[in-house]
C-alpha cells in the first residue's frame, strides 16, 4: 500500500510538471470575446455594415476571439461588460450614452480591458472629454480621397512590422485635431509628399497627420486607425491583419 502511494504521488508530481506549464499556456490563451459597437449618430459609412461580418471572421479564423455586435448603448453597463475583453468602436456622431454608461465604459478601459476605434471612432463623442483622452483625437476634416503613401513610423512595433517601411493606400484620409501627441505612440503616419498640401481645408500642424496610433488609459490598453473609410480597404488582406494586430494589442496579449 505504502509503494502504490508513492507510485500515485510520483505519477502526480510528474503530470504536474509537464502538464501545470500546458495548463498555463491554456489559460493565457483562452478565447477572448469582443463588443463591436456600430452605432451612427451622424454620418454612417457604407462601409459599417460589412465590416460586422469581417471583424467576426477575424475572430474566428484566427481562434483569438468571439464578437458580439450591437448598435444599442444599453449593452454598456458595468455588469454587461464584465462578460468582454476589448470593446470596439466604428461610430459617429454624439451616441447617446447615459451617465452611468459612460462611466461603466470608461471603468471598463482603465481597470485594464482593451479598447479598439477604428476610422469614424475619432468622429465620435465631441462633446465629452474622457473620450478624447480614450482615444487620442478628432475628425477634423478629411481633404484627401485618393492614393496616398503612408508612412510606417515604427517598423519595430509589432502591430505594424509586417507593414515595411511604407506603403500605398486609396482611402479617404482623416486630419486629426486635439491630438494627445504626448501620451500617444504612433504607429502610422500619411507621407505629405504624397498629397496636394495646398487643398483647401488643409490644416498644418507640427505632428501631421498620424493614422494609427496606441495609447495607455488607467491599466487600459487602446488601438486606433483612422484607415478604414471603403469597404475595398476592409477586405484587404494586410487591413485585417491590422486590426487582428490591434485587436491582440488591446487584449494584452501583443506588447
Amino acid at each position: 500500500m505504502r509503494r502504490a502511494g508513492i507510485v500515485v504521488f510520483l505519477t502526480t508530481m510528474v503530470l504536474g510538471v509537464f502538464l501545470g506549464p500546458c495548463q498555463q499556456g491554456f489559460a493565457r490563451q483562452r478565447k477572448g470575446r469582443l463588443l463591436y459597437m456600430t452605432l451612427s449618430a451622424g454620418f454612417k459609412h457604407a462601409s459599417v455594415a460589412p465590416s460586422e461580418a469581417i471583424v467576426k471572421e477575424i475572430g474566428e479564423r484566427s481562434g483569438l476571439f468571439d464578437t458580439t455586435v450591437t448598435q444599442d448603448v444599453g449593452a454598456f453597463t458595468a455588469e454587461n461588460l464584465k462578460k468582454y475583453d476589448v470593446v470596439m468602436f466604428y461610430t459617429s456622431g454624439e451616441l447617446p450614452f447615459t451617465e452611468a454608461e459612460k462611466t461603466a465604459f470608461i471603468d471598463f478601459v482603465k481597470s485594464g480591458h482593451g479598447f479598439v476605434g477604428v476610422h469614424s471612432a475619432t468622429d465620435t463623442l465631441y462633446m465629452w472629454r474622457d473620450y478624447l483622452e480614450l482615444i487620442g483625437g478628432y475628425f477634423n476634416d478629411h481633404p484627401w480621397s485618393q492614393q496616398v503613401t503612408v508612412d510606417v513610423v515604427d517598423p519595430s512595433d509589432p502591430i505594424v512590422s509586417f507593414l515595411g517601411k511604407s506603403f500605398q493606400v486609396d482611402d479617404e484620409i482623416y486630419q486629426i485635431a486635439d491630438f494627445q501627441y504626448r501620451t500617444s505612440h504612433v504607429l502610422l503616419r500619411l507621407d505629405p509628399n504624397s498629397v496636394n498640401l495646398h487643398k483647401p481645408g488643409v490644416h498644418y500642424r507640427f505632428y501631421g497627420w498620424p493614422l494609427a496610433w496606441t495609447r495607455r488609459d488607467g491599466k487600459g490598453r487602446v488601438f486606433y486607425t483612422a484607415l478604414g473609410h471603403h469597404r475595398a480597404i476592409w477586405e484587404t488582406q494586410w487591413y485585417q491583419q491590422l486590426l487582428l494586430n490591434g485587436i491582440k494589442y488591446a487584449m494584452g496579449r501583443m506588447k
